[in-house]
């Protein structure tokens, strides 16, 4: 009982904090590039978090789970995340958080893909197809607005999709190969890896040499590691292993909010009928997904 309690906490903090991250990201790209901040980012948290769990006199995993570790860490950090600022490069954070509400489609399909997973029955096909639906009312007058603003707008909407499906790919690879127990060594380890991929990214991409820091963007920077990082992907890992994957996927429902208040209110990103209207059917189509077969 105290583990489940535990993780409905771990929960609840994925669900605000992951919310505000959209905003805090926008920001920090001002003056730094994407898989730089990504990478710099997770590396100082995963590096924190290890010597944390050392001194406390806590073991990280042994280094036979290392391996599986470092896939998540490619899937999870270096496809989600990437995916994620790269996106917002292009988009507004609170446009980013709508699509990135599409998780569960992708993980629901993607569970059902796998030998062991849970085959998609008639109604879930209707709520990908709605979900599907919803999305392209969302960007489709945006891509197809033509001229270099579309194309664009057309990369940040893929990106954001490469997300998706990365981070739904590290949470089933979880459930599956990752053993629960050694949560917060696991999350070190994890972020360690991913930070190390994005980083390797970032300096091939030519980053380095865009890299500078204001008031502003190192604020925002600092808040990503601390609460981004640190505080929140921990609870998510924990959530990850003692709830539902189904359960722990609906965060997705609470991101957006936050993420298009902030955006509207602190940056004064636009807000307008048609996200409202798109996010009800994307929505609807996780409820008709997520109801099981009778």
């Amino acid at each position: 009982m105290k583990g489940q309690r535990l993780a409905w906490i771990a929960w609840a903090i994925v669900c605000v904090v992951w919310g505000t991250t959209y905003v805090a990201i926008k920001v920090a790209l001002t003056t730094i590039p994407p898989f730089l901040m990504g990478g710099i980012r997770f590396l100082i948290a995963g590096a924190v978090l290890a010597a944390c769990l050392r001194i406390t006199g806590q073991r990280l995993p042994d280094r036979g789970a290392w391996p599986r570790l470092a896939v998540l860490g490619f899937f999870m950090l270096f496809m989600g995340n990437g995916g994620v600022v790269t996106g917002e490069q292009y988009l507004p954070s609170g446009l980013a958080a709508v699509l990135i509400a599409t998780t569960p489609f992708w993980m629901t399909s993607i569970d059902a893909m796998l030998r062991d997973g849970k085959q998609l029955h008639a109604r879930q096909w209707t709520g990908l197809l709605l979900g599907f639906a919803g999305i392209v009312y969302l960007v489709w007058p945006d891509i197809t607005a033509g001229g270099g603003r579309g194309r664009e707008f057309a990369i940040g909407v893929v990106a954001l999709q490469i997300a998706c499906a990365g981070w739904a790919t590290g949470s089933a690879y979880t459930r599956r190969h990752v053993m629960p127990g050694d949560v917060l060594g696991s999350a070190a380890i994890q972020m360690i890896s991913g930070g190390a991929y994005m980083t390797a990214a970032g300096t091939l991409l030519g980053e380095w040499g865009k890299l500078s820091f204001s008031t502003g963007s190192t604020t925002a920077f600092v808040y990503l590691v601390v609460f981004g990082s640190l505080v929140a992907y921990s609870a998510f890992s924990y959530a990850l292993q003692h709830l539902p994957i189904a359960i722990v996927s609906l965060y997705t429902y609470v991101n957006p909010v936050i993420a298009v208040a902030l955006g509207t209110l602190m940056l004064g990103e636009p807000f307008t009928l048609r996200m409202v209207a798109a996010a009800v059917v994307i929505v609807a189509g996780i409820v008709v997904v997520g109801q099981p077969r009778r």
